[in-house]
Parts: C-alpha cells; sequence; structure tokens
C-alpha cells in the first residue's frame, strides 16, 4: 500500500517541477518582448534624442527592437543620406537570437531632422553624433556593439578610433578602410566587368560631368547595381531596400560620396578619406564583413580585419554591398555568432 501512494507523490512532484521549469522557460521566452519596464513602451521603442550641434539642437530617430542587458547593437546605415529601413531583415533574425538592437537615422536622414545644413556633413560631427546617441540610449562597454554598413562603416571605424572605450564589439559591414583604394577597385576591377558598350557611355558621361542626366542613372542602375550592390533582378528587390533607396537624402549624398555607386566622382567630400594607417590602434572585438560581387574589395576588408588588434573577417560568397540579402544565411549567421562569442568571453 505504501507503494502504490508513493509513486503518485513522485509524480506529483516530478510534474510540479516540471511546470516550474516550464513556466520559468516561458518567462526567459518572453522577457526578450517586454517592455512593461521601458520608458519607450508607448511609442513601441521609438525615442526622438536631441542632438547639439554647431547649428544648435536637433533630434535624430531611433527605435529599439527587444531587450537584452548584455547584447545591445546600434545601426549605422549607410549613403551618407540614406536611411534605416534598409536594416530592416534583421527583424528575421536578431530576435530570435535575443540581441536586442536599435534602428537609426542619422541626422538629415528619413525620420530625423533635416536642417539642410551642409556645415554638419562631416565625418568627425556624424561620430560626434553617434556619441551623444550612444549616451542618450544607456549603452556602454558592457553591452554595446556597433554595426556600421557602408558610409555606416566609415563612421564606425571612426567611432572606434576615438571612443572604443565605450565598445564591447565593433561589427564593419561591406566598407573599405581607404575611400582612394576604393575608387582604384572600382575602376581597375569592376568597371571591366561590365559590357564594353556600357563602361564606355558611362565613362564619357562621367568626363563631361553629365552625372544628372537620367541615361547615367539609367546604366548605373541596370548595370553595375544588380551585379555589385545587390544581387537580384531591380523588379525583385526587397521593399526596405526600395524605400531606403527611394527616401534618400541626395543633396547629402552627392556632396558626401558623389552622384554614384560606381566609386566616387566629383568633388565629393570623402574623395580622400583613409584611415588605413590608423586601424592597428583598434582594439576592440572587431568583425569585417565582405561579399564576392561587393562594391568593395573582399580581399581589403580582409585585411582590415588582420590590421586591428582583434579582429576576425566573415566573407558572404554569394554577396555583394547589400549581403545581408542576398546572402543573409552566411551573413546573419556569422554575425550572430560574433556577437554571442564576444559576450561569451566577456561574462
Amino acid at each position: 500500500m505504501k507503494q502504490l501512494i508513493f509513486i503518485p507523490l513522485t509524480l506529483l512532484i516530478f510534474q510540479g517541477c516540471y511546470n516550474e521549469q516550464t513556466q520559468n522557460a516561458k518567462i526567459e521566452e518572453t522577457s526578450y518582448l517586454d517592455y512593461s519596464n521601458r520608458d519607450d513602451k508607448l511609442s513601441g521603442g521609438v525615442k526622438m534624442i536631441p542632438i547639439q550641434t554647431s547649428a544648435g539642437e536637433f533630434k535624430v530617430w531611433t527605435k529599439r527592437v527587444g531587450n537584452n542587458p548584455t547584447m545591445k547593437v546600434l545601426l549605422l546605415h549607410g549613403g551618407p543620406g540614406a536611411t534605416h529601413e534598409y536594416f530592416e531583415a534583421f527583424d528575421s533574425y536578431f530576435p530570435n537570437a535575443e540581441i536586442e538592437y536599435y534602428y537609426y537615422d542619422q541626422l538629415e536622414s528619413a525620420y530625423s531632422d533635416q536642417p539642410n545644413d551642409s556645415s554638419l556633413w562631416s565625418v568627425d560631427r556624424y561620430v560626434d553624433e553617434v556619441e551623444q546617441v550612444r549616451i542618450a540610449l544607456g549603452l556602454n562597454s558592457d553591452n554595446f556593439y556597433l554595426l556600421g554598413s557602408s558610409w555606416g562603416g566609415i563612421l564606425c571605424m571612426e567611432y572606434a578610433l576615438k571612443y572604443q572605450q565605450n565598445l564591447k564589439g565593433l561589427i564593419v559591414s561591406n566598407m573599405m578602410a581607404s575611400i582612394p583604394d576604393y575608387i582604384t577597385y572600382a575602376n581597375d576591377v569592376l568597371g571591366p566587368q561590365l559590357p564594353s558598350d556600357v563602361l564606355k557611355e558611362i565613362r564619357a558621361l562621367e568626363a563631361k560631368g553629365d552625372y544628372s542626366n537620367p541615361r547615367y542613372s539609367e546604366l548605373i542602375f541596370a548595370n553595375y547595381y544588380p551585379e555589385h550592390v545587390l544581387r537580384m533582378p531591380l523588379k525583385e528587390w526587397p521593399d526596405p531596400v526600395n524605400r531606403a533607396f527611394a527616401h534618400i537624402n541626395p543633396d547629402l549624398y552627392v556632396t558626401m560620396q558623389g552622384p554614384s555607386e560606381f566609386g566616387v566622382v566629383g568633388d565629393a567630400k570623402l574623395k580622400n578619406w583613409d584611415i588605413k594607417g590608423k586601424l592597428s590602434n583598434i582594439s576592440t572585438p572587431t568583425l569585417t564583413i565582405g561579399g564576392t560581387y561587393d562594391t568593395m574589395d573582399p580581399k581589403h576588408m580582409e585585411w582590415i580585419a588582420s590590421e586591428v588588434q582583434n579582429g576576425q573577417y566573415l566573407h558572404c560568397p554569394n554577396g555583394s554591398h547589400l549581403a545581408m540579402y542576398d546572402d543573409a544565411d552566411t551573413y546573419f549567421k556569422g554575425l550572430v555568432e560574433f556577437i554571442k562569442s564576444v559576450d561569451k568571453k566577456t561574462e
């Protein structure tokens, strides 16, 4: 009789422990999206952050997704003058990995203020803006990962050179450390891959400085972009990418980068930017990402990883400049592994 009683009691105790463990697991699973104790709950994670500049105070738009005390990623979009929108692919990968991340439109971009003041369009001023955003969001060396894509990669490298004491990890996505080297790569490697008649017509328009000619954009978009910016037919480009291109600030973009992704042409402010000689000063754990078909030289991006003190390179064999789309599985698997490996080392 005692044995008959003992067995049900054991089962009840086991069942109770199981239920408690299951409940705890559910709490852990849902805490990532628990905004109940956050001051941005009613805005769905959105904050307009005041930025002090030499021309006065302006506000920039940010949006938080998720909660994680040790893994928080601030996303720096490209352009200059593009938008956070093309990062929306991250919604399909970061939440499952329980990585907290922040969308952010830089000043003069999309949802942020647009004073249209070219005196504010400089690398140093934007680096200072990133630091002000970091402080406002409460990010620090215990949790702060900075990811920059294209122009954002310039910003994050420059940020690391000035403020790396605030960083936990650095990700340079699809960006070289030298615009002159990028121009050489575009001219000597990528240009000759275009059909000869297309390249000849592009060069003729550039020689005349006729960048505003609709034919120039047509040639670049039809022949260069689907090969090296995003390797999909233009009509199949994902909506977040199309919106980001549609909402780009053309004045800022042309002033800083020039009128095309096909190298840097004209009198663009970034034309002589080069920090190759400073990379060895970066001690923050760093991941560089490149793609086989990138507008940027993948060998150069691999070299960056060897120049910084604690770097590694992620190669996307099917990827271009937006490898987060045309080689997404490789891109996000490597990115998530890097973030979690740095996090584990600092536990």
